[in-house]
C-alpha cells in the first residue's frame, strides 16, 4: 500500500444515486469517491482545500488511474483510504483504495495527480508551508 505513516480513513454508505439501473456503483462515482478521500485526508491533517484555495492556489487534477478489482452495490459501507505517494516541487500525487467496511474486501484501487497553479492559472511551485504541511508524515 504505501510507506507512508499517515493514511486518512473514512467511511461512507453508497448512496442509489451513485448507481447503475442494477443497483452497481457506476464508475464515474469512485473519482467522486477519490475526491472525497482527498479532502478527508486534508482535513485529517489540520487543514482544507479550502484553506489552500483562499491563500490563492488551486491544484489542479491532471491524471486519474483507476483499477477496479470488485464491484460496489448500493447501500454498502465502504472504506476509503487515502494517502500521499509522491510529492514533487510542482505535483502531488495521491493514492487511494476503497474496499468494504466489513469485509476489506477491495473494489478500487487507485491514483489522482494534481499540478499547482496560481489564480491566474500559471503553474508554481507549491507553496513551502504546504510542502511542509504534506510531508510532516
Amino acid at each position: 500500500m504505501t510507506d507512508s505513516p499517515f493514511v486518512a480513513e473514512t467511511v461512507f454508505h453508497v448512496r442509489y444515486a451513485e448507481t447503475d439501473a442494477m443497483g452497481i456503483v457506476h464508475h464515474a462515482s469512485y473519482i467522486v469517491y477519490f475526491e472525497e478521500g482527498r479532502s478527508h485526508y486534508m482535513r485529517q491533517r489540520g487543514s482544507s482545500y479550502a484553506d489552500f484555495e483562499r491563500s490563492g492556489f488551486f491544484m489542479a487534477v491532471t491524471q486519474v488511474n483507476a483499477k477496479y478489482h470488485k464491484a460496489a452495490r448500493y447501500d454498502q459501507r465502504i472504506r476509503i483510504r487515502c494517502w500521499v505517494e509522491q510529492v514533487r516541487s510542482r505535483t502531488l500525487t495521491f493514492a487511494y483504495e476503497l474496499a468494504d467496511e466489513e469485509t476489506g474486501e477491495v473494489f478500487v484501487t487507485g491514483s489522482t495527480q494534481h499540478i499547482c497553479i496560481n489564480r491566474d492559472g500559471k503553474v508554481v511551485k507549491i507553496p513551502s508551508n504546504w510542502l511542509t504541511w504534506v510531508e510532516n508524515k
